[in-house]
């Protein structure tokens, strides 16, 4: 299996702009995208460094990057 990023953009290249504009206008976006960006750098640097994880732990740390990503489409798609 590759290691692939997830950022955001790349997640939902149609809502860039609305990305952007959340970013700078919604605290509460803003907030959660730092964290979702900051989870994908933690387990993409796991997973290029093989690092000592357990199998567990990675699919919990998965799992909220999975949660939050879906709570940030939400909130993209809410204003359409």
């Amino acid at each position: 299996m590759g290691i692939t990023s997830h950022e955001l953009q790349k997640e939902f290249p149609e809502y860039k702009d609305r990305i952007e504009e959340l970013k700078a206008n919604d605290m509460k976006f803003s907030e959660k995208l730092t964290r979702y960006s900051e989870l994908d750098q933690e387990i993409e640097g796991l997973e290029k460094r093989g690092g000592p994880i357990s199998d567990d732990k990675m699919h919990r740390l998965k799992t909220w990057r999975a949660q939050l990503k879906d709570e940030l489409y939400q909130t993209l798609t809410n204003g359409k």
